[in-house]
């Protein structure tokens, strides 16, 4: 028996004890829970940093924003998530469920209010400043705006101002060059096939006003 189990031989026993007594099983239950807490500052903090801006400029969600304005530091970040691209995925769900946007399943039915809960959403976001026009361009907008409204105003003798200038607006949207850009591009639609698909729906707005369907309406 060593000197120090001689001095100590209760210490000795109870340690012995110890030794043989079985561990309590790790609870992490608090760690996940602060893991969990973290990473949803983090998300919440890129979401607030998207909401300071125009809702497609993606240019301020980088880690280190992110970061600061969750209050941890850069090593963090990338332990909740791999890279940028993770964090902006995570961040894009997030958005979508503020909107209450769920597109898994959407039928047919649903399109009209999920696009309305898009454009409710798109809405609590700053407009980003557009640049000016060339002013040829201007001044052929400016003409094609003034054609329309008339061309609505000829049909529509009951219809408010504001109400005009939905129908207007809509068929403006319609017959820009964005949209055939995206039909285009984004669908991989045959360029007649795109203005085929734009004429489709110009003629069913064009209908509606002739039927005196105006937007505020509904269905």
């Amino acid at each position: 028996m060593g000197a120090a189990a001689r001095r100590h031989p209760v210490s000795g026993q109870a340690a012995a004890e110890e030794g043989r007594r079985p561990r309590r099983p790790y609870d992490g239950t608090r760690r996940r829970e602060m893991a969990a807490e973290t990473r949803r500052r983090i998300v919440t903090a890129g979401s607030e940093l998207l909401h300071a801006s125009d809702v497609r400029d993606w240019g301020a969600l980088t880690v280190r924003a992110v970061a600061e304005r969750a209050g941890v530091n850069e090593r963090t970040v990338y332990r909740h998530f791999v890279n940028e691209r993770g964090l902006r995925d995570a961040v894009m769900h997030q958005l979508e469920t503020e909107a209450g946007i769920e597109l898994a399943g959407m039928s047919l039915d649903d399109v009209t209010e999920v696009a309305t809960r898009i454009f409710e959403h798109v809405a609590s976001f700053p407009l980003a400043p557009r640049p000016a026009l060339d002013p040829t361009l201007g001044e052929a907008n400016r003409r094609q705006h003034e054609a329309l409204l008339d061309a609505v105003a000829a049909r529509t003798a009951t219809w408010s101002a504001e109400e005009r200038t939905m129908a207007a607006g809509m068929l403006d949207v319609l017959w820009s060059v964005a949209a055939y850009e995206r039909l285009v591009r984004d669908w991989d639609l045959d360029p007649d096939r795109a203005i085929e698909a734009i004429g489709w729906v110009i003629g069913m707005v064009v209908d509606a006003v002739r039927r005196g369907r105006c937007p505020t309406d509904g269905g």
